[in-house]
């Protein structure tokens, strides 16, 4: 049995595949349109996306909404696939990178880090860009849906459901990282759950996304069978050839083992998960990194008292600088033993669920010749 389809508000993806947008760099249009041109949804992350823009810390507003429209069309150059731009709520330039993105009809906003209560009012009702909250809990998705509806009369188009597992920052309190209750496996099932009276009343599906740890086509397998309609994966893609990240960013992840992903406490606040290095080190050790702050980036940041820059930690990693770089992966990273094209891991993932779908059924009784002669 082949992989289906994925549909979002009347977008159809051939595979239920999306890449996971990822910070500072790392996923922009080469990555984003590789992916849509093997089946999936290819994604673009927005923080710091104006990084390469000469007034990038003169005028960071304009810069970044700049640089973004300039990688969505360089997306839509090389693909006809689906394009999505991931946009965090706790940005200071939220609003701007929406309108921005909605310009430029992206075709789907995937928003987290915070619930994109007012997301809707940023989007012209004729706009046909779908809208993607990031949750990590069903009450989440059951705030958004109440919310949505009684202000704007509308429903989000779709949910990825985030867990424990992912890289980057991640919703959850750290105690929370190793407990059962919080496990993707435990939230996949309660949050289709929630959404289901909403699908019922509205006549309109709405996709729950498996995110966070999702690696093998088995895993795929298995939050499709609890109900997901697709699932996110971020840190496979980071080591494809595709990936816009620097080729020793990339080799970090090879390089990891299970003992080197730790979480780390953000400068803005949240747990994050990491590749210990160099940088990390220096950090735990009390160095504090000095920088300049053009522009209060993250709502939650409080630069002043941070020991470093989480945006310029990032990027430097992206530039492959890791001895002044923060890499964030996910809880498989050890797992990447190998770059290879965007097409040839889709494939491998198609091939590892069909043949998970093998292993797992049970084979079809046929008919005896005697139960054919007396039915």
């Amino acid at each position: 049995m082949p992989l289906p389809s994925l549909s979002i508000g009347g977008l159809s993806a051939r595979l239920p595949i999306i890449q996971g947008g990822m910070g500072v760099g790392v996923s922009l249009s080469g990555l984003a349109s590789a992916v849509a041109n093997a089946g999936g949804i290819g994604v673009i992350a927005t923080p710091g996306i104006g990084w390469q823009e000469p007034d990038f810390k003169t005028d960071y507003v304009a810069a970044n909404s700049r640089a973004l429209r300039k990688q969505i069309r360089a997306a839509k150059e090389k693909t006809k696939g689906i394009i999505g731009v991931n946009i965090m709520v706790v940005l200071t330039n939220f609003a701007h990178l929406v309108r921005a993105a909605v310009e430029e009809r992206i075709d789907i906003i995937f928003s987290g880090a915070g619930l994109p209560l007012s997301l809707p009012e940023l989007v012209d009702e004729k706009s046909s860009t779908k809208l993607v909250p990031i949750i990590s809990s069903a009450r989440a998705a059951k705030i958004l849906c109440r919310k949505w509806l009684s202000r704007y009369n509308r429903l989000p188009d779709a949910f990825v459901v985030e867990g424990p597992k992912a890289g980057g920052h991640l919703g959850f309190k750290p105690d929370h990282l190793d407990d059962e209750a919080y496990s993707l496996e435990r939230l996949i099932p309660e949050v289709v759950k929630i959404v289901a009276p909403f699908e019922q009343e509205s006549g309109t599906k709405i996709p729950v996304i498996a995110a966070g740890g999702v690696y093998t086509g088995g895993d795929i397998r298995k939050f499709l069978d609890m109900g997901a309609s697709g699932v996110q994966m971020g840190t496979r893609f980071v080591a494809t050839d595709e990936c816009d990240a620097d080729p020793i960013f990339k080799q970090a992840y090879i390089d990891a083992d299970e003992e080197s992903l730790t979480i780390v406490k953000s400068p803005v606040g949240m747990p994050g998960r990491a590749i210990r290095n160099e940088f990390l080190n220096a950090v735990e050790d009390g160095a504090k990194i000095p920088f300049s702050c053009p522009f209060h980036c993250i709502q939650t940041c409080e630069h002043k008292d941070s020991p470093y820059c989480i945006a310029l930690a990032l990027l430097n990693a992206r530039k492959g600088s890791m001895k002044h770089g923060l890499v964030f992966a996910g809880a498989n990273a050890h797992r990447v033993k190998c770059i290879v094209p965007v097409a040839q891991l889709m494939e491998s993932l198609q091939q590892e669920y069909e043949l998970s779908r093998q292993q797992t059924e049970p084979p079809v009784q046929e008919e005896s010749p005697v139960e054919a002669a007396h039915p």
